[in-house]
Parts: C-alpha cells; sequence; structure tokens
C-alpha cells in the first residue's frame, strides 16, 4: 500500500486508505505506528467502510518538527484530513492519548465528525514536575527507544501478537530517527487539559473499550466508566488485554467496533 501524504501548515501527515464506503479515520497514540490498526482495519475493510490509518506528529512517516504535539494539535490534523477525504463525517478511532484529540476534534467541528471509538483512552491529567524528570531521563538519547520498547512490551500483558518482535524492531528504528523520539518526549508532558474540559461538551455516539489489565491505569474499569459517563457514551471492557486490546485481542475488539458501527446505520435508517 503506497503512502499517502497532506500537507499541513508545519508538516505533512502520512495515512494510509483501503476499502470503501463510511469513513472510519484511525489515529495511533504516542509512541507507535498507524501499523497498530494492522489486525482491526481489514475487519472494517472487509465489513464495508473505507479506512483511512495515519501516522500522528513526529511518528511514522509523517514530519518532525511541530509547534504543537498537544491533543490539539493532533486535533487539528484529524479534522483536516476528514475535510481533505471529502467523503462526509468520519468515525474517529482513537487509542490512548489519540482518543482525546478524537475528543477535540468531534467538539471543534461535530459535522465532520460522526462517532467516537476511544481505545485505552487517556483524555484527561496532566504530567507532574517528578514525572517529567523521570521521563526527561528514561527517554533520553541513545537508549531513549530501547527504554520505550521495554515500556511498550508491558502493555501486552496476556499475549502478544504473532509479529511483535518484527513490529517492534520496525518502532524502534523509527524512533531512532531524528527528531522523533523528542517527538515522543513532548508528546508525554503534553497538556490534556483540552480535552478533558471537552468531554462533557461532545454530542456523537462515542464507544470506549478498554482492557481489565491495562498497565495504564490503577483501576482501568472505573476510569473507563467515568470517561463513558461524561461522555454520555457506553464503554465495554476487553478481558485480559492490556494497553492496546485492538492488537492484543483483534477478534474481540473487533466485532466490538463493528457491532457499535451498525448502531450507527440503524440510527441514520431510523
Amino acid at each position: 500500500m503506497d503512502t499517502r501524504y497532506l500537507e499541513q501548515e508545519g508538516g505533512k501527515i502520512a495515512y494510509d486508505e483501503a476499502g470503501s464506503g463510511p469513513l472510519v479515520i484511525c489515529v495511533p497514540g504516542m509512541g507507535d505506528l498507524r501499523g497498530q490498526f494492522r489486525f482491526l482495519a481489514p475487519q472494517l475493510v472487509a465489513a464495508g467502510y473505507c479506512v483511512v490509518t495515519m501516522d500522528v506528529r513526529g511518528h511514522g512517516k509523517t514530519s518532525v518538527g511541530w509547534m504543537d504535539y498537544s491533543v490539539i494539535g493532533v486535533g487539528r490534523d484529524i479534522l483536516a484530513l476528514a475535510r481533505h477525504l471529502d467523503a462526509g463525517p468520519a468515525v474517529i478511532v482513537g487509542d490512548s492519548m489519540a482518543a482525546g484529540a478524537a475528543v477535540w476534534a468531534a467538539v471543534e467541528a461535530p459535522e465532520c465528525v460522526r462517532a467516537l471509538v476511544l481505545l485505552g483512552p487517556a483524555v484527561h491529567g496532566e504530567t507532574n514536575w517528578q514525572a517529567r524528570l523521570l521521563y526527561s531521563a528514561l527517554f533520553a538519547r541513545p537508549w531513549g527507544p530501547a527504554a520505550w520498547l521495554m515500556y511498550f512490551a508491558k502493555l501486552f500483558p496476556t499475549r502478544k501478537p504473532a509479529d511483535f518482535g518484527e513490529y517492534t524492531a520496525a518502532l524502534k528504528r523509527n524512533l531512532s530517527d531524528p527528531g522523533r523520539l523528542e517527538a515522543l518526549h513532548q508528546m508525554m508532558l503534553a497538556s490534556k487539559a483540552a480535552s478533558a474540559e471537552r468531554l462533557t461538551r461532545v454530542s456523537v455516539p462515542t464507544l470506549a473499550l478498554m482492557g481489565t489489565l491495562d498497565p495504564d491505569f490503577k483501576d482501568p474499569e472505573a476510569e473507563v466508566e467515568w470517561v463513558a459517563r461524561q461522555l454520555k457514551g457506553t464503554y465495554q471492557m476487553i478481558p485480559g488485554a492490556g494497553h492496546y486490546p485492538h492488537v492484543e485481542m483483534p477478534e474481540v475488539t473487533g466485532p466490538l467496533v463493528l457491532s457499535f458501527l451498525q448502531t450507527l446505520k440503524v440510527r441514520n435508517e431510523g
């Protein structure tokens, strides 16, 4: 599949497009690539959707050197891509911090957003000064990419996909490129206030999915239940999954996403 690019003020966004039908834009979180949707996207395409996967700022094949790596910056890229594709309002599938970007986008331009699917949503909370010091030391060069992959592996507590070694090797190579580790670091430190303050203002249907063993949250179910309540949406827990349920357990996560998308069709027909 040939990578496509959308020129933006400040850089270019890399994305792939497959299938035809209603538009679904899949957005990875920080420290990962659009390839994280390699198991979910084919399920959506087979069900009759046009699926677009994008690399967020500073990651994958998207350019580096952006002024803003926050949920606002990524949210603006999502909206720019949706407008560029001109295929009607999009369902946005946002992972981790990209869930916050999706929330921002849904409030800022509801005409561009049909619904939200939030995976392991990290949509509020600030990084304290102790964590800032830790991240600065832990993810510095030259050991930063290896340190990130050590943490990344812990996000799959039950099982890793068969291609995990190959995938993480590519991820390490990407993070070793100039500017990419620095982009990750800036995303770690970026405020989520812009998404936190918009949670109760989202007006589109929303599904939040969380792994029961997601190590990023002290109490995953309490967290996702709170998020879903703020959004007036629904949530589902994926038993045994960590921070990437759509990668670790795509056979469970995919049908849940498709079932939610089917409810959108029913609403439209009604």
